[in-house]
């Protein structure tokens, strides 16, 4: 099933499909990506099997709304977005599964309305304010490249940062942005959204945060989270970067399949 719903607060539509049987498990994409990119990788077809799964598009992403302006992307407007999806299916609370700020939202909606969620698994998350880490992640130019020539030259730019061609699934979805939208996303996402150290330490949401070894501040990060947080675990994935840390499928969704059948038991 394939709908949308719009934000209760400024009326930005979102949009999201469910489908499978079994637990609510709720997939929330990064920046740039859309919920797409989560079928285009097989995470889908494997979740499908065992889960009642959400993917939504954030906004300014896929086939949600697109603003243009930077306070349109307010972390708790991202945080009512998932709300008004999980409110139109009826399926709250739900096991969490969310990469890069997919992540951060995840841990803000944890922080701020813990009820939404039975679970919380991030992949590439961080939880700290971002200062400069969009740069940091895709390209030191990257407004410039998005303002000047759109998501083609951004995309240029990132895989000439990181020396090599994106996965086909990425390199799709990013294509399909809004780029003033994107734009605007960042500027916000650099500015705000984060967790204080003590909201951190507060989250008692059963947590599993994954990271790349290679994806070194998230990697720190999603390990000392780990540490301060109640009920919290990480688990590396060997070798891979920020922007590969999704290509292990069959190795993430194990882990989260293990460490869900772990707090079960």
């Amino acid at each position: 099933m394939r709908d949308h719903v719009p934000n209760p607060v400024d009326g930005t539509e979102i949009a999201y499909e469910v489908a499978g049987d079994g637990p609510p498990l709720l997939l929330v994409h990064g920046s740039g990506l859309s919920r797409g990119a989560w079928r285009g990788l097989g995470y889908l077809r494997d979740l499908e099997r065992d889960f009642t799964v959400v993917a939504l598009d954030m906004r300014g992403h896929g086939r949600s709304g697109a603003p243009h302006d930077p306070a349109s992307y307010d972390m708790a407007l991202h945080r009512g977005d998932v709300a008004a999806v999980l409110d139109a299916t009826g399926l709250a609370p739900v096991h969490y599964v969310g990469y890069s700020f997919g992540a951060r939202i995840g841990l803000s909606i944890a922080a701020h309305e813990p009820a939404l969620l039975r679970t919380l698994t991030t992949i590439g998350g961080s939880w700290a304010p971002m200062n400069g880490n969009i740069g940091a992640t895709f390209a030191p130019d990257w407004e410039e490249a998005l303002l000047t020539g759109g998501m083609p030259a951004f995309v240029e730019r990132w895989e000439h940062t990181m020396g090599r061609r994106l996965d086909p699934a990425t390199r799709l979805a990013f294509m399909s942005d809004d780029a003033l939208a994107l734009a605007a996303f960042f500027r916000a996402a650099e500015t705000g959204g984060g967790l204080t150290a003590q909201q951190l330490d507060d989250v008692s949401v059963p947590t599993l945060l994954i990271a790349g070894t290679r994806d070194v501040e998230r990697h720190r990060e999603s390990r000392d989270a780990a540490r301060r947080m109640p009920t919290a675990a990480f688990f590396e994935l060997v070798g891979q970067d920020h922007a590969s840390s999704l290509m292990p499928v069959d190795q993430v969704t194990d882990l989260l399949r293990t460490w869900l059948e772990a707090l079960d038991a």
